[in-house]
């Protein structure tokens, strides 16, 4: 094979990247891959606080956002979980469920990074990083310029993420090549990221960094029961961020505080009791949080003190607690980056673009989005693995 001339040329050496490059090589393609960092795959190193949350036993459809919601369907359909888990069989990878089917190593998320790069040699995959691109031109072919040289492929792959996490080297590169070409590119913007609050509206809460609690949150149609965190800048946890990939700016939040009780029956029961309001929550609420809604929300007084209305007005602010944040936290906290390459403009079935014969996009790059708990790494997989049958 001439050095610098490939069947497929892939550019990002991520998890999309390296499962796009070993599908490939496996079918007898040429591949080079090209990365700007000299780590390998940062991004799986991180992930699940260094044991890789590397996919979700109940991954579907419904658990992406996207512009095109049905697109993720068929790719997702030919990779699933037990595809990948085989994998980490052969290797001899261990993994452990946590709950809601998120699947973890039961070592440091190396090994599933070590597994990738050996099958990408076993394949006959030949690596290029640290390489930064320079200019992409197409013609029969595409041209690759590079500080380490040309390159030339009839393929070319872009696998480069998102902007999440930009201390890991995250750049807008796949994006500004979808320019290029262009391909069209939707609305960008941090995902499963905390979110903050007006300083001045957030002071009484800031007290509560630390403190979780068990809660739904929602936006619209959708809703998310889990763990909510309380920061010094705003809220977080899993339900937080979770829900953050769907809210849109300048919008309210709804929070059920209590999703398993009635708080208008239990009130209803104890319209007598002499106990103190922020007392008789504290069986409700973590302590803190309870001496805030007692002492900010009412006058701390005993239930029996309390006009039924004001109950019933402070069970429905509990069950329906409306909360408007400012922001989020950034890329530099968001762990995906909502909206990427509009995948109207690509074949589901191959991920190659519809008006540039060639030219594929794969992974977080693309304006597909999992939910929180491996589902991300999932799309990462199955779009690399289409592409790779494809190229």
């Amino acid at each position: 094979m001439n050095e610098k001339q490939a069947d497929v040329l892939i550019i990002g050496a991520g998890a999309a990247g390296m499962m796009c490059a070993l599908t490939a090589a496996q079918r007898g393609r040429s591949v080079f891959l090209l990365d700007h960092s000299s780590k390998l795959a940062e991004k799986i190193r991180i992930s699940g606080g260094g044991r890789c949350n590397f996919t979700n036993l109940n991954a579907k459809p419904e658990n992406f956002l996207s512009q095109n919601p049905h697109f993720c369907r068929s790719a997702l359909a030919r990779f699933t979980p037990q595809h990948f888990i085989a994998m980490l069989n052969r290797h001899g990878i261990g993994y452990h469920e946590k709950t809601l089917g998120q699947l973890f190593c039961d070592d440091e998320s190396e090994a599933v990074i070590a597994m990738l790069k050996g099958e990408c040699d076993a394949a006959g995959v030949h690596w290029c990083m640290p390489c930064s691109v320079e200019k992409i031109e197409r013609s029969d072919t595409f041209r690759v310029s590079t500080s380490r040289g040309e390159f030339r492929a009839g393929s070319l792959v872009i696998a480069t993420g998102g902007l999440s996490i930009p201390k890991i080297g995250a750049t807008p590169f796949g994006y500004k090549i979808a320019e290029q070409f262009g391909v069209p590119v939707t609305k960008l913007k941090p995902g499963l990221v905390p979110l903050s609050f007006h300083p001045g509206e957030w002071a009484a809460f800031s007290e509560l960094a630390g403190v979780s609690l068990d809660a739904a949150v929602s936006f619209g149609k959708q809703s998310f029961r889990e763990n909510l965190l309380f920061t010094h800048r705003g809220l977080s946890g899993p339900a937080i961020l979770q829900i953050s990939s769907y809210w849109e700016h300048g919008k309210p939040l709804s929070i059920d505080l209590l999703p398993d009780h009635d708080l208008r029956e239990i009130f209803t029961q104890h319209r007598s009791s002499k106990m103190l309001l922020g007392n008789f929550l504290t069986q409700y609420l973590p302590k803190r949080f309870a001496e805030i809604v007692a002492n900010q929300w009412m006058e701390n007084k005993p239930l029996n003190r309390y006009a039924e209305k004001e109950l019933r007005a402070l069970a429905e602010k509990l069950k329906n607690w409306q909360v408007t944040p400012t922001g989020t936290l950034g890329y530099g906290k968001a762990e995906v980056t909502c909206g990427g390459v509009d995948t109207h403009a690509q074949s589901s079935k191959t991920m190659e673009c519809n008006n540039v014969p060639g030219l594929y996009f794969i992974g977080e790059v693309q304006d597909v989005t999992g939910q929180l708990g491996g589902y991300n790494f999932q799309w990462a997989w199955a779009s690399g693995y289409a592409a790779g049958q494809a190229v």
